[in-house]
């Protein structure tokens, strides 16, 4: 979309327009920003810029969308009062800077909280402290790679299912509690337990 379009509809302050245009995963970053700047305290478009930096991020090529904006955009969405709910779209993001997971490590939503457990760039010592955190926090412990190995030697008796299928897909994981995972008494956990151990040297 020509920058010209962008430029008008912030003029216009039309809302409707911009939403579209930010529901487009390709729309420049430097846009994004543009809107963003300008909409800083407009609920909706807050919102609609966490869920574009959300969309444009894959966790499985995870450095493609990197750039200094983004983490800019996602330091300031951290911070940003207006939409409480943005903050869950920062805590997944895997471009998210280590200094705001810890700081949203405390969020007073557990879904915040939940998603920073299982962000792969949260360092071990603040997943450690979600160790004793409310189950849906603790949840995200299971398939994140930082994990220390002695919570997830815990993690392996829980009596969540998925919580053990998500530790027998992490390829992180020690492979002496994978291998505890082949013989768990759900065939989906042990399948999985297998698969991972499979693509293991």
């Amino acid at each position: 979309m020509h920058t010209e379009t962008i430029n008008h509809a912030i003029m216009q302050s039309d809302t409707t327009v911009l939403i579209e245009l930010l529901e487009d995963k390709s729309l420049p970053i430097e846009e994004v920003k543009s809107i963003y700047e300008a909409f800083k305290s407009d609920k909706l478009l807050v919102g609609q810029v966490a869920m574009n930096l959300s969309l444009r991020t894959s966790v499985y090529e995870r450095e493609k969308e990197y750039s200094p904006i983004m983490v800019e955009l996602l330091i300031d969405i951290a911070s940003n009062p207006v939409d409480m709910g943005a903050r869950w779209a920062v805590a997944k993001n895997p471009h998210t800077p280590i200094e705001v997971l810890r700081h949203l490590s405390t969020d007073p939503i557990n879904l915040v909280r939940a998603l920073v457990a299982a962000n792969p760039s949260t360092p071990s010592d603040v997943l450690e402290k979600f160790f004793s955190d409310e189950k849906i926090v603790r949840d995200g412990l299971s398939g994140n790679p930082n994990t220390p190995a002695k919570l997830l030697k815990i993690l392996c008796d829980d009596n969540d299912k998925m919580v053990r299928m998500r530790l027998a897909e992490n390829h992180a994981a020690p492979k002496e509690i994978i291998t505890v995972l082949t013989n768990d008494n759900d065939p989906d956990v042990s399948k999985a337990a297998l698969a991972n151990l499979g693509t293991r040297g």
